[in-house]
């Protein structure tokens, strides 16, 4: 994982205990943010043993599953007796010991009942107030017939006082250090209010509509969305821009381009290095707020919304966008749109983006408003190129032409940003589009 990931939810096993597992081949995915990521094993081996469930959150450095290493022609007894007689090998099966111990040992309600009940149990008991006697009352579908995350929740939809909404809740995680093992509790509200609820097929209600249940992707970024409404004041300028002298300089150079780099250059890239020029040029722009304190950025990462298969977005982000020349920036722009929509961007390429571009023009939008992606102050989304009717003005009067047009739709955050400062903003992205250099090499 990234530097600034500290945790994960485990969304999926892979493989099975007993499963006979190559080097690198991947044995459980996680979810991040809004990233899915396969782990790999590092050994070839056996898994005899997972140390967490489904939609648990785990810590980034906690053992998460023991594979038994091929190769070994050692007896059980062997095994058992050159651990009673290595005390570095007793140290790191006590070490084991105590994590699974910590994972699994469930802790009571209270002193006055003998069953036991995980600490997520306890909490939406706790919040939903749940006495004993209902608790204990419930039928579990867990192991040894404990009540589960999701036997707890189905008790609260038929409950007589009527159905309540899934609390938030803390996860207890532990951490394992070298010759030091100690638990430590994360909370992490937003990856338990969107955690992915058990797979249910499609259905079809009473008046014949089929019910489809949200993906977990789809709740996180309907929270996202609606969040951002309620953090930022929006508001949008719109500007018009030609861009014929640009579609006419990529038409002569992409062939080339692809030929010479093996890339392709699409216009996003050139898009892209026209915001990170504005951004330099108006560095109010590369700021986020946090209460009264503005945070001017020192770096300028922008955002790129790409569109999924499953019709979701996700903003992989380019990081010191502004250094990078064309060649430079087209290749991070085909490399990660590529990783997005094959599910294998890292955690960490979705974090810390300053400014965000979102290209509508790709569905056939001519404009759109888009949502600001917090904690930014600023989006910029991108219209279709139309070849349309135009005044063209020339010494010798004006005429009707046919010319390559664009809108670029700016939304802000007014709170910070005022239409002064929108609007400039977004003219300077307009201006150097609209004075490519038509002779430019690339």
């Amino acid at each position: 994982m990234g530097e600034s990931v500290a945790e994960a939810t485990l969304t999926t096993w892979l493989k099975e205990v007993g499963d006979t597992i190559e080097m690198d081949e991947a044995v459980f995915e996680i979810a991040t943010d809004k990233v899915d990521s396969e782990v790999p094993s590092e050994v070839e081996g056996v898994l005899v043993e997972k140390l967490f469930n489904v939609d648990d959150v785990v810590a980034v450095g906690q053992t998460v599953a023991i594979i038994e290493i091929k190769g070994s022609e050692t007896t059980s007894h062997e095994i058992k007796k050159s651990v009673e007689e290595a005390p570095e090998v007793k140290a790191i099966e006590e070490d084991i010991k105590i994590v699974k111990g910590t994972i699994e040992a469930p802790l009571s309600v209270s002193s006055d009942s003998d069953r036991f009940y995980s600490p997520l149990v306890k909490n939406i008991a706790k919040q939903e107030g749940i006495s004993v006697s209902e608790l204990e009352g419930i039928t579990g579908t867990g192991n040894e017939g404990r009540v589960t995350k999701n036997d707890i929740l189905d008790f609260l939809k038929n409950r007589t006082s009527g159905p309540s909404e899934m609390p938030k809740v803390t996860q207890e995680t532990t951490q394992v250090a070298p010759q030091n093992t100690q638990t430590v509790s994360q909370s992490n509200p937003v990856a338990e209010k969107v955690k992915e609820t058990p797979k249910a097929a499609t259905s079809i209600n009473a008046n014949g509509s089929e019910l489809i249940p949200m993906s977990r992707m789809g709740k996180l970024i309907a929270q996202y969305m609606v969040d951002s409404i309620a953090t930022s004041a929006h508001v949008q300028s719109f500007i018009e821009v030609d861009v014929t002298n640009l579609v006419n300089w990529r038409n002569k150079f992409k062939n080339s381009f692809e030929k010479r780099e093996g890339e392709k250059l699409t216009f996003t890239p050139i898009f892209m290095e026209a915001v990170a020029v504005a951004l330099k040029k108006f560095p109010m722009m590369n700021i986020s707020l946090e209460g009264d304190t503005i945070i001017k950025k020192k770096n300028i990462n922008i955002g790129m919304a790409a569109a999924l298969p499953d019709g979701n977005l996700i903003v992989p982000v380019i990081k010191n966008a502004d250094q990078l020349n064309l060649v430079g920036m087209a290749k991070a722009v085909n490399d990660l749109a590529t990783r997005s929509r094959d599910n294998k961007l890292k955690p960490d390429e979705i974090k810390d983006g300053t400014y965000t571009v979102t290209n509508v023009g790709t569905f056939g939008s001519v404009f759109g408003t888009p949502i600001i992606n917090q904690p930014q102050v600023g989006i910029l989304a991108l219209g279709a190129i139309r070849k349309v009717p135009s005044v063209i003005e020339t010494p010798e009067g004006d005429f009707i032409g046919i010319r390559s047009k664009m809108f670029l739709s700016h939304s802000y955050d007014h709170r910070v940003v005022n239409g002064a400062l929108g609007g400039m903003f977004v003219k300077a992205v307009a201006d150097y589009l609209e004075a490519w250099d038509v002779n430019r090499e690339v």
